[in-house]
């Protein structure tokens, strides 16, 4: 689904009057919130939206993953007495190491240049509690036109992204070297 619809369709089921998830908690004694006007809520309800918009991506890649581990390795493993922990241990988690190390790059990359959903559930607010590194470049660029300062946010976020990057890949490698799960 596209961003904005999906962010469309969520500040409508956080809806602080008529929305969807407060006539449930209302419903459940717990009552209404203001999901997206509370400074202390405000994240963490986009948090939700963007675990709920991007865990079937993931999802698909650990299920493709997991596909492709060869039934025989649990078999001989079932055979010498391993049990499903162990199996999963040695095995499956083993196994998937490359997707993890391939997810969490790609996790760290969108969330750094996350900007649409914040953008169009909160705009950065209330009070900068849903600010981050995106909002706060298009703000300063496109609504200060401060272009060099938006410029340089830009750089940083890059080089944060890269380091990241480095750190994932250098544990990676010095993982696989000592062959450590590998």
């Amino acid at each position: 689904m596209s961003t904005v619809a999906i962010g469309l369709l969520w500040i409508f089921l956080y809806d602080p009057s008529n929305g969807p998830i407060n006539q449930f908690t209302s419903a459940l004694g717990l009552g209404q919130f203001n999901w997206l006007g509370d400074p202390n809520l405000a994240m963490v309800a986009i948090l939700i939206v963007v675990i709920w918009q991007f865990s079937p991506f993931y999802m698909i890649l650990f299920k493709a993953a997991m596909v492709g581990i060869p039934e025989e390795l649990y078999e001989s493993a079932k055979i010498d007495g391993a049990n499903g922990w162990k199996q999963f241990l040695y095995i499956t988690f083993p196994s998937l190491m490359p997707t993890i190390v391939t997810s969490s790059v790609l996790a760290i990359v969108g969330s750094l240049k996350a900007f649409d959903i914040f953008f169009i559930m909160t705009g950065g607010g209330p009070g900068n509690a849903t600010e981050i590194l995106g909002t706060y470049m298009y703000s300063q660029g496109f609504v200060n036109f401060n272009m060099g300062y938006a410029s340089t946010i830009a750089a940083v976020m890059f080089l944060i992204a890269f380091v990241c990057v480095l750190i994932i890949q250098f544990i990676d490698y010095k993982r696989k070297k000592r062959g450590i799960l590998s």
